[in-house]
């Protein structure tokens, strides 16, 4: 079963968890279908309308980017961790 690493910044749509177990695995598209599912705020702050990751968020799985891996394709495995991390923009 996958865990997806919540960031603090975005607890509040997770129901305030930090881990979230997945049943879904096999792709990262998978997992974030089960969230879209169960939690539908979180999934909309990491994917956009047409089901896209959002540009500013980046996710890895098993601390590889999922970007030069395959994007939602990437294979998702029983046990991986998932960390998504927003940018953080300021000055």
């Amino acid at each position: 079963m996958p865990t997806l690493l919540v960031p603090g910044v975005l607890r509040a749509e997770s129901g305030g968890e930090s881990r979230l177990d997945v049943a879904a695995d096999g792709t990262l598209r998978a997992v974030f279908e089960e969230v879209a599912q169960r939690w539908p705020r979180l999934e909309r702050r990491i994917r956009d309308e047409q089901g896209v990751l959002r540009r500013y968020v980046n996710v890895y799985v098993d601390g590889e980017d999922c970007r030069r891996s395959g994007g939602l394709e990437t294979p998702v495995e029983a046990g991986a961790e998932i960390q998504v991390l927003p940018s953080v923009a300021g000055g």
